[in-house]
């Protein structure tokens, strides 16, 4: 504090009465913030600002917005889980619920899914995302990463940094990796720069990595990103770094001192206190107000687990245990939204012990994944946001309109292999032994390997390591080249057995076709390069197949461009004429599964949105009007419908086109319907492996 002069002249007495005066006409309230009980001492330099200054800092444990004591009422919102026509629409149902601040990750991997090619149009138009964020006057965390784990593929890295050689070390002070974050933060932080607060903008924070103290310890890759982010957004910005509320993960994940600040995070309905307590510990004195960075309004679910579902009425409770003693919160998720395309991530607690996300993810959140706002938990979260909040909340909007738009009649238009069968002999890439999904330039989706098996050799086939699930075929290599090759048996990475190869009876080689998926990398753990494909020999009797070719699938991910699925009609329509033969022995039924393509129109009217019903179908991937709606597996569930924004549809004809891994619904038919559905398939009550 300043020290007091002695002033004797009358003028100055008059003065500073006037002062008084006026200082006391606008004295602070006695609680920072509304229906709170905690008194709190007014330190009266944050007062002395100019007034036209935009400031957002942290003091006396508080955050301070403008020289006033602030309180983050926040909630995740995911600008790449949801399609830009719907951004605004998502925001205002998030202000509706009381927020005053968005929290979001920037995935790496959506920005640059091809080394040296940015993209940062369509849904990864991240600025466009955060000026409506401003538009709607609520505040915004940013959190780019590099890594952010968000059940994401790869925690948001993008694949091709696997591709590196010799391999590097993710998440760490390896020079190769630095250079290369480097290159990704100085791209994408000037571009974001001029929306700081302080310049004008709604960031009042950025986020140093992501629960890095669940991973690593290595302070100089931290201090690497500090000094990183620093040089391109300058001093005046919170820097701030978010961990489990635990002293191991804290003591590992912060950055100690003034420059970072520390939040955490913690299972809702843990008691907050202690650990915000805790939390002081890891911050400078005066500069650790309480803050749960990620608070839980639900949680992820893995294909072949029943839907996470939490209650409303204990969810509100814990949220309300933090805000009545004036701490804050970002509520994780506010809206969860859709992985669309092939970017949903998986965990691994052990190498095989693999379990995939589904493509919603509706995370049991506040605002459904279509963006519903009348279930029980908005309206709970709502009333106990409202007694905190310091404005008065916005009305509550409607649900947008959703239509069944009935059933639509597919037709198969190709088989996945006959399509292929040209490829594969002009176009495949050629090794000794089998090569990677990565190495192959196959970062997402399928990638086909080939190889041939000696007349009368192999009987048991194995592949020791395969991510994430081989579906394998034989076919006899003859003149007749309008033959089915013959499903054998599926190689999982969660349960790896081997096959037995049907008796053949073909008059000379057999040709040996193995269809991989990459079901989504790990996005959280220490088996986080996960690398997708064949990734070790495949042997036959106990002895390594040699001489491999491998075929890239070309089906578009999530803002790339749509590929025509109708093109593979590779003169298909002789081929669906011509009877299998029976060239092998093999048990009834066995050609099901048959990986193929099959599309159907359908009529819209009115444009809303709507629901695709895979209910009886197996596992697979469907495209409207080529964009990619994400991995359907009904037999396996819980997931029955993908959600179909109405974004993605226009009025009059549609096509619907999906490829079918195994097998389809007897009548090829799907149904569009006004609702989602996570009852299908036969669920296990697994527990989840990771936080966020």
């Amino acid at each position: 504090m300043a020290k007091r002069r002695s002033l004797k002249t009358t003028t100055i007495i008059v003065l500073l009465l006037c002062l008084l005066a006026f200082s006391t006409f606008f004295a602070p309230l006695p609680s920072p913030f509304p229906n709170s009980p905690k008194p709190y001492k007014h330190h009266h330099h944050h007062h002395h600002q100019a007034a036209n200054a935009r400031k957002f800092e942290i003091a006396d444990d508080m955050f301070w917005k403008d020289g006033e004591p602030f309180r983050i009422i926040g909630g995740d919102l995911h600008y790449f889980r949801t399609l830009p026509e719907y951004w605004e629409d998502r925001i205002f149902r998030a202000k509706a619920l009381g927020l005053n601040a968005i929290q979001t990750y920037v995935p790496w991997n959506l920005h640059e899914p091809k080394e040296g090619q940015l993209d940062f149009d369509g849904i990864a138009d991240i600025v466009s995302f955060l000026e409506l964020c401003q538009k709607l006057d609520l505040l915004v965390l940013l959190r780019p990463g590099p890594y952010i784990c968000a059940e994401w593929d790869f925690g948001g890295f993008p694949a091709w940094l696997l591709t590196k050689e010799p391999a590097i070390t993710l998440r760490s002070s390896d020079p190769r990796y630095l250079a290369l974050v480097d290159s990704w933060w100085g791209i994408l932080l000037p571009k974001i720069a001029h929306l700081l607060y302080h310049k004008g903008g709604p960031i009042i924070m950025v986020q140093i990595e992501n629960e890095f103290g669940s991973y690593g310890d290595d302070k100089d890759y931290l201090h690497h990103l500090v000094n990183l982010a620093r040089s391109h957004l300058g001093d005046d910005i919170i820097l701030y770094t978010t961990d489990g509320g635990t002293r191991d993960t804290l003591t590992k994940g912060t950055i100690q001192g003034d420059a970072v600040f520390s939040a955490v995070d913690f299972s809702t309905g843990e008691d907050p206190w202690p650990i915000f307590k805790m939390q002081k510990a890891y911050n400078a004195p005066g500069k650790s107000p309480p803050l749960s960075a990620e608070f839980y309004t639900g949680w992820l679910t893995h294909w072949g687990e029943n839907i996470a579902k939490t209650d409303a009425t204990s969810t509100a409770s814990a949220l309300e245990n933090i805000l009545s003693r004036n701490g804050s919160a970002v509520l994780y998720m506010a809206h969860g939204g859709t992985n669309f395309g092939f970017y949903s991530g998986a965990n691994a607690a052990e190498e095989s012990d693999y379990t995939a996300d589904l493509t919603s993810y509706d995370y049991d959140a506040p605002i459904s994944e279509s963006g519903d706002v009348d279930g029980a938990k908005f309206k709970a979260l709502r009333r106990v946001i409202a007694k905190y909040s310091a404005t008065s909340l916005p009305p509550v909007p409607a649900n947008n309109k959703k239509t069944g738009y009935g059933r639509i009649q597919l037709e198969k238009t190709a088989s996945l292999f006959k399509t292929l069968d040209i490829d594969l002999s002009t176009k495949a890439i050629e090794s000794e032994n089998p090569i990677s999904m990565e190495a192959a330039g196959q970062m997402f989706g399928f990638l086909l390997y080939a190889s041939e098996i000696p007349k009368g050799k192999g009987n048991t086939l194995s592949i020791p390591k395969v991510h994430d699930r081989a579906q394998v075929y034989v076919t006899c290599l003859s003149e007749d080249k309008r033959e089915k090759p013959q499903y054998v048996g599926t190689i999982n990475r969660w349960s790896n057995k081997h096959v037995d190869l049907p008796n053949a009876e073909c008059s000379s080689t057999r040709r040996l076709l193995i269809l991989v998926e990459n079901m989504g990398r790990i996005n959280y753990g220490q088996y986080l390069s996960d690398s997708k494909g064949i990734l070790s020999a495949v042997y036959l009797d106990g002895k390594p197949l040699l001489k491999w070719k491998m075929l890239p699938l070309p089906l578009s991910n999530l803002n790339e461009a749509p590929q025509n699925y109708l093109s593979f009609n590779n003169s298909i329509s002789s081929f669906t004429r011509i009877s299998a033969r029976k060239t092998l022995k093999s048990s009834p039924g066995v050609n099901l599964k048959e990986p193929a393509f099959y599309s159907g129109n359908f009529v819209v009217d009115k444009v809303t949105d709507t629901y695709m019903s895979f209910n009886g179908w197996g596992k697979g991937v469907a495209f409207v009007n080529n964009f990619n709606i994400g991995r359907f597996w009904p037999s396996f569930g819980p997931q029955c419908n993908l959600y179909v924004p109405a974004p993605v549809l226009q009025r009059g004809k549609n096509v619907l086109v999906i490829l079918e891994l195994e097998s389809p619904e007897p009548e090829l038919v799907v149904n569009s319907v006004d609702q989602p559905n996570f009852t299908c398939g036969s669920k296990t009550s697994k527990g989840t492996k990771s936080l966020i």
